[in-house]
């Protein structure tokens, strides 16, 4: 079985977010992880899970206009921001508009800043909606990871994408049916 997990990262914590829930995921899948400008058609095909991330902007998904304030921050002399490299390329907005419509498994999830969701924004819910809207099957509720406000991911946060990752796979292909499948 194939995972593909798809990000948006502008600073680089939603990447590393999206790499610990591929290595949660690759106890029973084989996992690709790409940046949103190359998650081709091809590179989703015959995948039976789709994982989408990104950071939240303005309350919820990242825009064009969010993506250059990002970039404009990290430019600024001074800044404690370092931009991810195509940061500056396509975005999860860009690339929803050219999916199409496709039949797996999917879930959504996002970086936020550290409070309530109500102040925060989420950009998972946008993202899962958007899933939904493409035909794909949900496999879990959004799920948001926590930057804290030196945009550092919190302490904790990697092991919890990594072991949301594990959990995803066995919600999509539980061990009971891998057994029958295998017997």
């Amino acid at each position: 079985m194939r995972a593909v997990i798809v990000y948006e990262s502008m600073f680089g914590n939603t990447h590393a977010v999206a790499e610990a829930i591929g290595e949660g995921l690759e106890v029973d899948y084989e996992v690709d992880v790409a940046p949103v400008a190359k998650a081709t058609r091809e590179l989703l095909e015959g995948a039976s899970l789709l994982v989408v991330g990104g950071p939240t902007h303005a309350h919820g998904m990242s825009r064009s206009r969010t993506r250059r304030w990002a970039v404009a921050m990290a430019r600024k002399p001074g800044s404690a921001f370092t931009l991810e490299s195509g940061a500056e390329g396509p975005g999860l907005d860009q690339w929803f508009a050219s999916l199409g419509h496709l039949h797996t498994r999917a879930a959504a999830f996002d970086t936020r800043l550290d409070g309530l969701a109500l102040c925060t924004g989420r950009a998972s819910k946008v993202i899962y909606r958007r899933l939904r809207r493409h035909g794909l099957e949900m496999a879990a509720r959004p799920e948001s990871f926590i930057v804290t406000k030196d945009n550092q991911l919190a302490q904790g946060e990697e092991s919890r994408a990594r072991r949301w990752g594990e959990q995803l796979g066995e919600f999509v292909d539980p061990p009971a049916r891998r057994e029958t499948l295998a017997g």
